[in-house]
């Protein structure tokens, strides 16, 4: 099911691309490409010494909004090691460089406009997680978008609709006969209600401030995310990124939190 959501987000994304090129000749402004616009983001860190760390994420996204269209597309990745206490084989506790957070997730939604401020929007979204509640999980909807505001300076967006989603928990650790066993947990199916909630607002000329809000809440689990940015251009097409994500997942195993945060300093390149 997994790889269904996948190949669903992929046909998405072409959907949306095909469009693009039924709008318009190619060119250098988003109107001359049918309303596409993207960014590529990169953020990396290492530290060696005391300590030892290594982490890197990146970001791709791709934006389309002409007078029949908005759509989206992304793929974002994550990826962080570093110095773990475990215990050996004689119950002697050692620190080993190991992988600490291994993530990466993409969607796609294809909005069809009723009118300049109302569409229909189809998503569907994966993510895959080796460290989170859930190994994986995936969605699937079909809603309404309204968009209340859009100038110069200031964009704010609604979308709402109910979808389908799959997801399998991600293991648990059980003492069986005395032994810590890993035991699999099954996987999961519910329908949810998916909402999404983007703010973007420009500061000045070069300085960018953007919000989006993710709830995928069903009766089993809600899932809800929060992406903040704000960017400084330092070129037209260049620019750094200050990010701060929030995410929360209500299924979590004993032991582990609920809420999980994320800050990332990122080099961005629009196109």
């Amino acid at each position: 099911m997994n790889k269904t959501l996948i190949v669903a987000a992929c046909l998405l994304a072409f959907a949306g691309i095909a469009q693009a090129q039924d709008a318009g000749a190619p060119g250098n402004s988003a109107a001359d490409n049918g309303g596409w616009t993207g960014s590529g983001e990169f953020g990396f860190a290492s530290a060696h010494g005391n300590s030892r760390t290594e982490n890197i994420n990146a970001k791709l996204g791709l934006n389309q909004e002409n007078e029949y269209w908005k759509n989206n597309f992304f793929l974002n990745g994550m990826r962080s090691k570093g110095e773990v206490s475990v215990r050996d084989a004689a119950g002697n506790t050692i620190n080993r460089f190991s992988t600490t957070a291994n993530r990466y997730d993409s969607g796609a939604s294809v909005g069809y406009k009723l009118d300049p401020r109302s569409y229909i929007v189809g998503a569907a979204r994966y993510e895959h997680d080796d460290f989170g509640a859930n190994l994986w999980q995936g969605i699937v909807s079909l809603g309404y978008g309204y968009i209340a505001l859009k100038n110069e300076r200031t964009e704010l967006s609604f979308e709402i609709g109910p979808g389908y989603k799959r997801y399998r928990p991600a293991n648990s650790l059980v003492q069986i006969n005395g032994v810590n066993t890993v035991v699999r947990r099954p996987t999961e199916s519910e329908a949810v209600a998916r909402g999404l909630i983007n703010y973007k607002y420009r500061l000045t000329d070069n300085t960018a401030f953007e919000d989006t809000l993710l709830l995928e809440a069903g009766s089993k689990n809600k899932y809800y995310q929060n992406d903040a940015g704000l960017s400084v251009s330092m070129t037209k097409k260049m620019a750094l990124k200050l990010g701060f994500q929030v995410r929360y997942n209500s299924d979590t195993q004993p032991g582990t939190k609920s809420t999980d945060t994320l800050t990332t300093t990122n080099l961005v390149y629009n196109f």
